[in-house]
């Protein structure tokens, strides 16, 4: 968080709260309110919301305070099949791209998420885990298909983040992380496609009991509170 600008680490912090549950689905966002929380002007805090807004965490309106986004399943499904398929492509020109210390530091990680995996914090967890995507797509050393691939995953990362922690199932993340890296290190392109197939190729369905089960939670909410 060093290098980050205030704006993006004020973004960082409204999007694990967001992912936590502290800022809800279709609650607003008070400006002037966690503006004050967090000790800095509404500046930033403007700029930082416009970055979620980016992302399609949250959803601007006019004279109006922001609202975090009530996420749809069936765009959520189409985003997904696009972050697919540039994960694939990212992986298969990493295969001819990246560099041995480029490959070295994704062991490191798959290692790093292997390790914690029972112990760090779900959210902690779940950046590393999408740290490891996102080294992938900078090791194919394409900087448009990486900045691409980051919009996708930043538009995922809610639903992501809600889905992963129902299915903490370390040995075959694990196990599904070695297998891409092991065919990045064989720079079989074939293989790693496959290998991505199988980690992410049923990520939408694996998506969809969260998100449905989370607008059923939303709408008894809505119902419950027009009762009173």
């Amino acid at each position: 968080m060093v290098d980050q600008t205030l704006p993006e680490q004020i973004a960082a912090q409204l999007r694990r709260d967001i992912l936590r549950g502290k800022l809800p689905s279709g609650s607003a966002i008070k400006e002037r309110d966690n503006a004050t929380e967090m000790g800095v002007s509404r500046t930033p805090m403007r700029e930082a919301i416009r970055i979620l807004a980016k992302e399609g965490l949250v959803i601007l309106r006019p004279s109006r305070s922001p609202l975090v986004a009530k996420p749809v399943y069936q765009e959520i499904a189409d985003q997904v099949a696009v972050l697919l398929a540039l994960e694939k492509l990212s992986a298969e020109l990493a295969c001819e791209r990246a560099t041995a210390e480029e490959i070295a530091a994704l062991w490191a990680i798959n290692d790093q998420m292997a390790e914690l995996y029972y112990t760090a914090d779900t959210l902690d967890l779940f950046e590393i885990d999408m740290s490891f995507h996102t080294a992938i797509a900078a090791a194919s050393h394409n900087a448009a298909l990486a900045e691409t691939h980051r919009a996708y995953l930043a538009r995922l990362w809610r639903a992501r983040y809600l889905s992963a922690s129902q299915r903490r199932n370390r040995e075959r993340v694990i196990r599904q992380h070695s297998d891409i890296l092991k065919a990045l290190e064989a720079r079989d392109a074939a293989a790693v496609s496959a290998a991505i197939d199988r980690h992410l190729g049923n990520l939408a369905e694996d998506i969809r009991p969260v998100i449905e089960e989370e607008t059923q939670t939303n709408e008894n909410s809505t119902i419950a509170g027009d009762i009173e």
